[in-house]
Parts: C-alpha cells; structure tokens; sequence
C-alpha cells in the first residue's frame, strides 16, 4: 500500500514539470438530460463566460456585439485566453432583425452569424438572446435620462410620451414608466399581431443561423433565450405575478418552442426566464415569480435565471462588501426551481459596475456569487456539507469598446455617449481596451479567471475553488489538507465517475498552471485544462499550487473524507 500511495505521489508531482498534449473531446452538441447539460460522451458540462456584448443593445454598430469581425475575433481570443470561458450568451435584438414589418434584415443576420463564428473558432459555445430593455429604444425621447432597446419603430408607436418621474436606477421604468409599462402589457396581450410579428421574426433569424452555420459549428450552439428579463407592464384586475407567468409568459414560450423546432433547432432547450423580478432583493421590486405554477419545464427547456444584488448597487441598502454565504439561499433557490420543473438551470446574467459609486464591492460580490454557482454551501461549511450540482453561468458582460464608445443616445446628436457601456450610465464589461488597443481586463483576473468543472465524466457530487482574492472564505478541517495548501488557491471535486472514454477536464487559471494535483483519478495538464482519467465510482482530485508539504498523508485524507458523506 505504502508503494502504491509513493507511486501516485511521485506521478502527481511529475505533472508539475510534465505537462501533455491530450486528445480533444470537446465539440459535440449538448442536451439537457438528469437535470444537468451532458455531451455526446455523457459528460456532465458546465457552461461558464460572458454575455457578447452591451454593443448589441445600441446603435452604432447597427445592433450589432463589434464593430466588425476582426473585433469579435480579437474579443473570443482574449475571453478564452484571459477567463478560460467556454461560452457565451450572444445578444441580438429585433429591432434590427426586422425593422419594417414582415420584411427581416438578412445582412444583419449575416453581421450575427460572422461575429458568432468568431467565438465557435475558438471552441467556445454560444446561446443566442433575443435582447430587450424597457422594451424599446423608440419609446423615449431625444432629450430622456434613458433609453431602451428590443422592439423596432413600428412595434412602439403610438404610446404616451415617457416619463419615468423621480427615478434614480434605469430600471425603475419598468413599472414607472407609462409609454413602457403599456407597450409591454400590449405585446404579452398580442396587440394588432405585434407577438405574433416577434415570434416569426424570431423563427426567421433562427433559421437563417442554422443555415448560415457549418454543422460542426452548429453543434456548438446549446440553444437560445427567446426573450430578456421578461415583465408584464401591468397586469389584469384581479392578475398575480405568478398567474401572469403560467397564463401569459409560458404559452409564449410554448409558442417560441414551435418556432425553433420549423427552424430546424428541435434538439436545442429554449432558456426560458421567470418574470424578472421574482429573486430580487430589494423589497420594493419583488414580485412572487420562478415559474411556480408551472407544473413542468422538461428538457426541451432550460431554467433560465438572472441574479443582480440590488441592495450592494444602492450603495445603501447594503454598505459593506458581501461576506461568506452571502448568495447560498438565493442560489439554492435557483436550483430548487429547476429541479421542481424537470431540468436544469444557468444563469445568464450577474455581476457589479467595475467601476463608479459602489465598485468597491466587486471583487467580493462576483466572488460570492461564483461561490453560489459553485456549491450550496459557504466556505465556513462547505466540508462538513458539500454537496450540490454546479450551476452554469454568464457573467454581464464582455464589451472590448468599453469607456469608447460613440453612441447617440436615442438618436440625439447632442448626447454622445462614450463612457463605460454608454447604456442608462452602466459600468460592467470586465474587459477594455488598452492605450495599445489590446484588450485587458477592468477586474482583478484572479475573481474571472477560475477554476471550474468544464466536464465531468459522470456525475459531480460536490465542488468548491477557493481563489484567495482578497478574502479567503473556506476553512479546511482536514490538517494535512489545511497544511498542503496553506494560504494558495485550491479547488476540489468529487464526482462518480462513469468510467467512460472521455476524461474529466477541468480548467485552470493562470495562477495555476502548474499545479500540484492530489486525485484518486490518473492526471494529465494540457495548457489551461486538467484532464482526469479514473474508472467507475467515486473520485476526488485536489488542486493547488506545488507545496512540500506531505502529499500522501493529504491524499489519504482525502479518500476517507470523499467517501465518508
């Protein structure tokens, strides 16, 4: 036995020094299957990146993420290489897919697909967002403090003039705002067909994407968010929020479910999203939501969340930085609504301005809220409890012309907008661009740049990475353990594996690309990912930066510990 563990000891700390160039197995098409998004090999996979980009939802580059392919090339490549994300959420807007009625813009279509192309040349999977703000942009006028973006021109005429009264946040609109409280209350209400005309329209781009597509590259695309952070305006005498979900929102996303299926996309899941109000936690916003009187999703469909930290925004409501555990609940919520609907969930917006009144926060509220898409439980329990699926994500947002932009805010000469997202006065594109024109991040790397389970062979039992920015929230009750890793980043999973062909991979940030692994699972490194290979049961695999510290007495607590709960 002790010739055994030597062995393994002395193979994990040649992987410091051996790095390996292991055969790929990414690229297939994913389903939704056991609650949890699994590939052609049954490898269960987490999807983790950006939304691309605010760009889309503005006017000077026509509707589009860049301002040409180049842009977006440039954008893919520094995501992959600067983050390790494996996917993102890549926004278009109706207004510019059919900006006469009946009549869709197809250059447009191939401005999206040329730019999406960009991001699956890097591997990198995509899902489409059919974007909206407050409806849209059309609704306000010249001179407005805000805008908005989804509907063309001729889905938002003839509504009274906006105003939004004393309103310190853009989003105060939503329920404030007469002109956008009314025009959204008449889509959901299919007023003169104007639903009708968006579900088309949508089937229209749909297809076109497909058949623009190389079928390699199609694999790549998981699916599509037939429409952002819904609301109903106002709602019927007598309506609940809960009862306009089941009664208006889902039998439209029933019908956006028809038309992805005649555009060829059947074997894709819609992302559907509950009214967006449902998990605020800013009191005076909440609304009872998550789809709860849906009886089910099923795997066609995708559990589709946002989370933003309303009070940490204010500045007020929550004067301090997040602390350990501070988004477990809310993120155990999410999950709890998927599995109550049959599927899986992700999450497809999060995050905090990089920069303005309250960015003091932001490396502590991105890390909680990685820490809620990474396990149920804090850092302080984490061992005693780990249990919990990982929850995809796609942080908001990834814009390489952020702080230089050129935009004229509803069309007004007058107002040119450049500063940050030059959208409603917005702060959060975690990348710029340099004095030199390349991009770099407006984040500490060590918060965006995380380990993170990109496959797993099987099925993940319980997940946790430590990044060490700032504050260090896990307490490590195993000594040898504790003594292995000291003050450096460390990750865990356990998983029961398969035993199949495809490895385990998992991704590795820039602070450890060398890093010392204590597994049950044979170990490979291959650039920024970890490849694990182990037969069937159950596996574990510590990562770290390389220690002198007793490997083996930590492996041996390991093992007893993973198959202890």
């Amino acid at each position: 036995m002790r010739r055994a563990v030597l062995f393994t000891v002395l193979f994990l700390l040649a992987l410091v020094i051996t790095p390996v160039h292991a055969e790929s197995f990414d690229g297939t098409e994913l389903r939704v299957s056991g609650g949890v998004f699994r590939d052609e090999y049954g490898r269960e996979v987490v999807l983790r990146g950006f939304n691309v980009s605010g760009t889309a939802k503005l006017a000077e580059n026509r509707g589009l993420p860049f301002a040409n392919v180049a842009d977006a090339r440039k954008s893919a490549i520094a995501m992959k290489q600067l983050t390790g994300a494996n996917a993102v959420r890549f926004l278009l807007t109706w207004a510019w897919v059919e900006p006469r009625r009946g009549q869709i813009d197809h250059t447009y279509l191939d401005g999206v697909t040329q730019q999406l192309r960009a991001f699956t040349d890097q591997g990198i999977r995509v899902y489409l967002d059919f974007h909206q703000d407050l409806y849209s942009r059309y609704l306000f006028n010249p001179g407005s403090w805000y805008t908005g973006d989804g509907a063309p021109a001729w889905a938002a005429s003839g509504y009274p003039k906006e105003s939004c009264g004393i309103c310190v946040h853009w989003g105060q609109n939503m329920k404030s705002n007469n002109a956008v409280t009314a025009a959204t209350y008449d889509f959901w209400h299919n007023r003169d067909g104007v639903q009708d005309s968006f579900l088309n329209a949508a089937g229209a781009a749909l297809e076109h994407v497909r058949e623009a597509l190389p079928a390699n590259e199609f694999k790549l695309v998981v699916g599509v968010d037939p429409l952002n952070e819904p609301y109903a305006g106002k709602y019927d005498n007598g309506q609940t929020s809960q009862q306009w979900e089941r009664d208006l929102l889902m039998p439209f996303y029933q019908r956006f479910r028809t038309k992805m299926d005649e555009a060829g996309w059947t074997a894709k899941p819609a992302f559907v999203e509950p009214l967006v109000f449902w998990n605020q936690n800013v009191d005076s916003f909440a609304e009872p939501g998550g789809l709860a009187l849906v009886p089910s999703l099923g795997e066609r469909f995708v559990f589709n969340a946002h989370f933003y930290d309303g009070k940490a925004q204010s500045g007020v409501l929550m004067p301090g930085k997040a602390g350990d555990g501070q988004y477990t609940q809310a993120f155990g919520t999410i999950r709890d609504r998927a599995r109550a609907l049959g599927t899986t969930a992700i999450v497809s917006e999060f995050g905090h301005p990089v920069a303005g009144f309250t960015s003091d926060k932001t490396p502590s509220v991105l890390k909680a809220i990685y820490q809620g898409l990474d396990s149920t439980a804090p850092g302080a329990r984490w061992w005693s409890a780990p249990r919990g699926t990982v929850i995809s994500g796609s942080q908001w947002h990834w814009d390489i012309n952020y702080g230089r932009h050129h935009e004229l805010m509803n069309d007004n000469p007058d107002k040119v907008k450049t500063d940050g997202d030059a959208m409603n006065d917005e702060h959060f594109s975690a990348v710029g661009l340099d004095a030199s024109g390349n991009p770099v991040l407006t984040v500490d790397r060590g918060v965006v740049d995380r380990v993170y389970p990109q496959a797993v062979a099987g099925t993940t039992l319980a997940f946790t990475y430590e990044d060490r920015v700032h504050q260090s929230w896990q307490q490590i009750p195993l000594t040898a353990v504790r003594t292995l890793v000291g003050s450096a980043p460390f990750a865990v999973l356990v998983w029961d594996s398969n035993g199949g062909s495809a490895p385990t991979e998992v991704h590795l940030p820039q602070s450890l690309r060398s890093p010392l692994v204590v597994s049950s699972a044979a170990t490979a490194v291959d650039g920024d990912k970890l490849v694990l290979r182990a037969g069937a049961g159950r596996q574990f695999a510590l990562v770290t930066a390389p220690s002198g510290a007793n490997t083996a007495a930590a492996e041996a607590e390991l093992r007893q510990w993973s198959v202890s709960w």
